[in-house]
């Protein structure tokens, strides 16, 4: 759709996905420390995002999918070195950056939210994963309360570098990236 010098880059799907993803991690931040029952859906919500995003990489519009922002390590740096020298190429769908970051986002995110669950099943006997690991050890569970704080951590990092890279961008390229997610437009 292209209306005016504007473009449907971001479909419904994606945005939902976005939004949806930033939702339930704020969430499970937020209740990490108490209120486990939200914490436990974040999680969830999370590991149904990943799955769906994946499939939808392969399935979904021509921004969406995986061969459209996916590129090689050398493409990310030469776009960084761009981006340092304040005259990046601009993207009409994500730029190598903001692809590499997705990628990172998504396995993270996943990631800490699967070893949670699988750490509420085995330490609390509780949720998707109870007694699917027998009896743990407490070396196990300490390992798995560990991995999982440290995934947090990692993506709560991840979660700073990409807002920096939305607002440096948009800054650059004189556009609102938020924006963007929330219509679905961008300027041609």
């Amino acid at each position: 759709m292209s209306t005016l010098g504007v473009v449907l880059v971001w479909d419904p799907l994606v945005r939902w996905f976005h939004w949806l993803l930033v939702a339930s991690v704020a969430t499970a931040s937020l209740t990490g420390g108490g209120g486990m029952r939200w914490h436990v859906v974040s999680g969830c919500t999370v590991i149904g995002l990943g799955v769906f995003r994946l499939a939808w990489g392969f399935l979904g519009s021509q921004h969406a999918l995986w061969r459209d922002f996916v590129r090689r390590p050398g493409e990310v740096v030469a776009y960084l070195r761009q981006v340092v020298a304040g005259h990046p190429v601009r993207f009409q769908g994500h730029n190598p950056a903001g692809g590499i970051m997705v990628v990172l986002l998504l396995v993270t995110a996943t990631g800490c939210a699967l070893a949670g669950l699988i750490l509420y099943g085995v330490g609390e006997f509780a949720g998707p994963f109870s007694g699917w690991a027998g009896l743990p050890t407490p070396e196990a569970v300490g390992w798995l309360q560990q991995g999982h704080r440290l995934l947090a951590r990692a993506l709560l990092i991840l979660i700073a570098l990409h807002l920096a890279g939305v607002i440096l961008t948009g800054w650059q390229h004189r556009e609102n990236l938020v924006k963007s997610m929330v219509t679905g437009r961008k300027a041609l």
